[in-house]
C-alpha cells in the first residue's frame, strides 16, 4: 500500500514537466567523434564527412579507443580561472562570488563552453584552528536542476565549516544554448554527444577541483545527486584529489537508468528500433561507474537510495551496492523511506540532507 502511494506520487511529480520532454530522433552522433581518440587522422576525417562509412561500427571502434585510456579521456588542460565577489546583500546570505572559466572540452555551442560555479566559503565560526586540513565540496545537482538547485546544500556545508563550488553542469543554467528549454544535449538519444558532454562534466568538475586545491584547501569531496551523483563518481575514479564523496540516487550503469527509468521515457523512446539495452550498456561504458570500481579501494563513499525510486530503479542501486561490498570498498549506505521525485519534499529532504551533511562532516 505504501509503495503504491509513493509510486503514484512518483507519477504525478514527473507529470509535472511531461509536456516538455521531447522524443528526440536517435543519432549515432558521429560527428562528434574527437581526433583524439579516433584510429586515424584519415578515419576521422572519413567518419564525420563520408555517409557510406558504417557509422556504428565507427562508433563502436572510437568506444574501444576511450576505454583503453579513459584517464586521457577525462583529463582536461589547465584553465584559466575568473572569481567575482558578490554583492554585499548575496555575501551576507552566505555566497561569496561566481568562478567562471574555459570549459575542459569544447563543444559547438558556445554557450555551453563557459563553465560558473557558485562559491559558498565555511562559516567564519567553524573555521578550522590553525594547521587543521581546510576542507571544500563540489556540489553537482540533478539533471534539469534549476540554478538554485542544491544551493540550500551549500549552505549547511558551509554551517559544518565545508566550503562548497555548486557548479553549473552543462548545458544547464546559463550554459543552455537558446534552442533548448531542458538540458536534453547531456543526456539523449544521440550516443556520442552523451558520452562527450558527461565527459565534459568530469573534465569541469576537475577543474573546479583544481582551483579549490589552489585556494588551499586540502581535504576535498564532492556531492552529487541523480546525474549528478554518476558524474561524482565518475570523477572520483579520475581525480586523485577526492578523498570522499556523497552519492544521492545511484546506479553502476548510465544506459540501464535511462532505459528503465520514469525520468527518462522519452529518451528511451529515442532509441527503440534502433539499439536495445544490451547495446547500449556497452556503448555507454566510458559514462558507466561499473567500468572503474576498482579505483574506488582509498575513497570513502556514502550512497543513499529511495526505497520507491522508479527513476533509479531500486535493483540497480542495490546491484552497485552489492559490488561495493563484495569487493571490500569503504561505503556506507542510506535508505530515504520515499521515491526519487519526492527526496525533495519535506521531510525527506531534510532527512536527505543530514545524510549527505554529517557524511562529509565525519570524512573530510
Amino acid at each position: 500500500m505504501i509503495e503504491r502511494y509513493f509510486h503514484r506520487w512518483e507519477q504525478q511529480l514527473a507529470d509535472v514537466s511531461k509536456h516538455e520532454r521531447l522524443i528526440r530522433p536517435f543519432e549515432w552522433g558521429e560527428d562528434w567523434i574527437d581526433s583524439t581518440f579516433a584510429h586515424s587522422a584519415s578515419t576521422f576525417a572519413q567518419t564525420t564527412a563520408d555517409k557510406s562509412v558504417d557509422k556504428p561500427q565507427a562508433v563502436s571502434a572510437w568506444v574501444e579507443r576511450v576505454m583503453q585510456d579513459t584517464d586521457a579521456f577525462y583529463t582536461p588542460e589547465p584553465a584559466r580561472y575568473t572569481f567575482t565577489q558578490a554583492l554585499p546583500s548575496v555575501r551576507a546570505a552566505g555566497e561569496e562570488g561566481l568562478l567562471t572559466y574555459a570549459s575542459g572540452f569544447t563543444t559547438r555551442h558556445h554557450h555551453n563552453n563557459v563553465v560558473q560555479a557558485r562559491y559558498f566559503p565555511a562559516n567564519p565560526l567553524r573555521q578550522p584552528r590553525a594547521g587543521a586540513p581546510r576542507r571544500a565540496v563540489v556540489v553537482l545537482a540533478q539533471w534539469n536542476a534549476d540554478p538554485n538547485g542544491h544551493v540550500g546544500l551549500c549552505k549547511i556545508l558551509s554551517k559544518l565549516g565545508i566550503a562548497s563550488l555548486r557548479i553549473s553542469l552543462p548545458y544547464h543554467d546559463a550554459r543552455m544554448p537558446p534552442e533548448l528549454t531542458r538540458a536534453d544535449y547531456i543526456v539523449s538519444s544521440n550516443v556520442v554527444r552523451t558520452l562527450q558532454v558527461c565527459r565534459q562534466a568530469v573534465r569541469d568538475v576537475r577543474l573546479a577541483l583544481w582551483w579549490l586545491r589552489d585556494q588551499g584547501y586540502d581535504r576535498l569531496g564532492l556531492l552529487g545527486t541523480s546525474l549528478g551523483s554518476c558524474l561524482s563518481l565518475l570523477t572520483t575514479c579520475h581525480e586523485p584529489l577526492v578523498k570522499a564523496q556523497a552519492l544521492n540516487h545511484v546506479s553502476p550503469f548510465f544506459s540501464d537508468v535511462v532505459w528503465r527509468g520514469l525520468s527518462t521515457e522519452h529518451v528511451r523512446q529515442g532509441f527503440e528500433g534502433h539499439l536495445d539495452a544490451d547495446q547500449l550498456r556497452d556503448l555507454w561504458r566510458p559514462i558507466s561507474p561499473w567500468s572503474f570500481l576498482e579505483r574506488m579501494r582509498d575513497r570513502q563513499t556514502l550512497m543513499v537510495y529511495a526505497k520507491y525510486d522508479l527513476s533509479f530503479p531500486v535493483d540497480l542501486s542495490m546491484k552497485l551496492i552489492d559490488e561495493f561490498r563484495r569487493r571490500q570498498l569503504p561505503l556506507q549506505v542510506r535508505v530515504l523511506p520515499c521515491g526519487h521525485y519526492s527526496t525533495g519534499a519535506a521531510p525527506f529532504k531534510f532527512l536527505d540532507a543530514w545524510y549527505l551533511g554529517r557524511f562529509l562532516a565525519t570524512k573530510l
